[in-house]
């Protein structure tokens, strides 16, 4: 069985690579560790084999990681 606090998902997927680093310097400042999967992917092989950049957190950080991202965006409108 696997440990849910031990596992990774997805609060964010992008097409732009930049908007998840913004995202995930945002989540930092706040203390929550994050990681981009599929950059290095589409580097190697172009991003036409990509569906977007995603960027992870753990599991127990989801409900805040998704809070703190959607202050940034609501406040953008």
């Amino acid at each position: 069985m696997e440990n849910k606090s031990e596992s990774l998902v997805t609060v964010l997927t992008a097409s732009l690579i930049h908007e998840v680093h913004i995202a995930k310097t945002l989540l930092a400042n706040q203390g929550i560790e994050s990681y981009i999967i599929d950059q290095n992917i589409a580097t190697s092989i172009g991003t036409a084999f990509v569906e977007g950049y995603k960027l992870k957190v753990n599991a127990l950080n989801l409900e805040k990681a998704k809070k703190i991202l959607d202050e940034v965006d609501s406040s953008d409108n």
